[in-house]
């Protein structure tokens, strides 16, 4: 385009130089045949250079709009790229959290089974110690000696025989767990355990020593065993599922596991408690401890 520019003014410049040498020549002279012929060459080549300015501007014009037809068609296509990148993402999402849906329906299934499997061993348990119970009442009390008197060593009615110990009598349940919470409170973890471990001897089928269970995991957690608190918890949470302890139970569960650099199986314990006990305390620290470790919660969860 400059180059031609160029042209065009050389060529104008000649033709406007030769205009006025003829002009100013002495009318004297005669016009000659060759400056006729010059002038209508200057002409000719005055007729060209406009039409090379016009197929020019024309060209120009083409591609110009061209060029502006091509930057449209790229904005068109980065648009459609970009609404089509969002789709997928969108996509992606809704997939996600389908499989979420289905995880956490799966997860409360899971869950209820084991439930129902913790009801089945505790009622398997009950239905025992009722047939022991029948037994020895269906059994006949030992027959006294003939000739033997009641201070002749044989055992006498409601009487012990000598040297053997009295039956251990069973603790009052309220006052001895009470009495471990406070132990527990005040750090006396070994005295502590002990009273919990005496309301799951003589109360077993209780719904407290559901409590005491939890409390024997607390003990086993503060003292950084976290393989025996995991244990404990998971007596709390299959053998007395309903029992208030369960959600924290459930909780410091994904805490040990957690704390045993079991990354996979803590944060499914923490996802867990969210769907069975979604308004609880319990879920609520749950959910703030897996935003601090930046592990995505389902959006079924609440």
């Amino acid at each position: 385009m400059h180059i031609s520019g160029v042209t065009r003014n050389r060529l104008l410049a000649a033709a406007v130089l030769s205009f006025v040498f003829l002009s100013t020549a002495p009318r004297a002279h005669a016009v000659s045949k060759e400056i006729v012929e010059l002038q209508t060459q200057v002409q000719q080549l005055l007729n060209m250079v406009q039409q090379l300015q016009s197929t020019l501007d024309s060209k120009m014009g083409v591609l110009q709009h061209l060029a502006e037809q091509t930057a449209d068609e790229a904005n068109q296509m980065t648009t459609a790229v970009n609404a089509l990148q969002q789709k997928l993402n969108t996509q992606n999402d809704a997939t996600g959290g389908k499989l979420d849906t289905v995880s956490g329906q799966v997860q409360s299934l899971n869950d209820s089974v084991d439930e129902l499997k913790a009801r089945i061993v505790k009622l398997d348990k009950t239905v025992q110690d009722l047939q022991a119970q029948l037994q020895n009442m269906q059994s006949p009390p030992a027959q006294a000696q003939p000739g033997a008197g009641p201070m002749s060593g044989a055992p006498g009615a409601g009487g012990a025989a000598p040297g053997t110990p009295a039956a251990q009598q069973a603790p009052p349940l309220q006052e001895t767990l009470q009495a471990g919470e406070r132990d527990y409170d005040a750090g006396r973890y070994d005295v502590a355990q002990g009273e919990f471990q005496s309301v799951l001897q003589f109360y077993p089928l209780d719904d407290l020593a559901g409590t005491a269970q939890f409390y024997l995991g607390e003990i086993a957690y503060q003292q950084k065993e976290y393989a025996a608190a995991i244990s404990d918890y998971n007596a709390v949470l299959e053998g007395f599922s309903g029992n208030a302890k369960a959600p924290a139970a459930q909780l410091h569960k994904g805490y040990a596991l957690l704390a045993e650099n079991k990354r996979d199986e803590g944060i499914h314990e923490l996802r867990s408690l969210i769907q069975r006990h979604p308004q609880t305390p319990e879920a609520r620290a749950a959910r703030s401890k897996l935003n601090g470790m930046g592990v995505k919660i389902s959006p079924t969860t609440h």
